[in-house]
C-alpha cells in the first residue's frame, strides 16, 4: 500500500498508510489528521489547502481551473499550494509529503 507523510506546522512528521483512489483529505481524516474539508471535498471552499513537497508538485495532474478559484481563497497560499480533495492517492504518489499551512493546528501527533 503506498504511504504518504503530512508535516504540521512546528515540522513534525507522520507517515500514514495512503490507499489509492482515496484523496488526501480521506486519508487525513482516516488517520485523524486535522485537515478540515468544510465542504466534504464538493470543491466549494479552501479548508483542505495543503502545501506539496517542491520534490512532488510536478508529479501531481495540474489543477482545474475551479481549484485554483478556491485556491486564490486560502490563507497561506504558496506556489505549491493545492486542495487536499483533489489530490487522489496513486502508486505513483507514493511517499507523497505535504504541509498543513501556516494557521493549522499541531495535531499530527494524535
Amino acid at each position: 500500500m503506498p504511504k504518504m507523510v503530512f508535516v504540521d506546522t512546528q515540522g513534525n512528521r507522520r507517515e500514514v498508510d495512503a490507499p489509492t483512489g482515496l484523496s488526501v483529505l480521506e486519508i487525513a481524516h482516516k488517520h485523524g489528521i486535522d485537515l478540515e474539508g468544510a465542504c466534504e471535498g464538493s470543491l466549494a471552499c479552501s479548508t483542505c489547502h495543503v502545501i506539496v513537497d517542491s520534490s512532488w508538485f510536478e508529479v501531481l495532474k495540474d489543477p482545474t481551473e475551479d481549484e485554483e478559484d478556491m485556491l486564490d481563497l486560502a490563507f497561506g497560499l504558496t506556489k505549491t499550494s493545492r486542495l487536499g480533495c483533489q489530490i487522489v492517492m496513486s502508486e505513483e504518489l507514493d511517499g507523497l509529503v505535504v504541509s498543513l499551512p501556516p494557521g493549522s493546528r499541531n495535531l499530527l501527533n494524535k
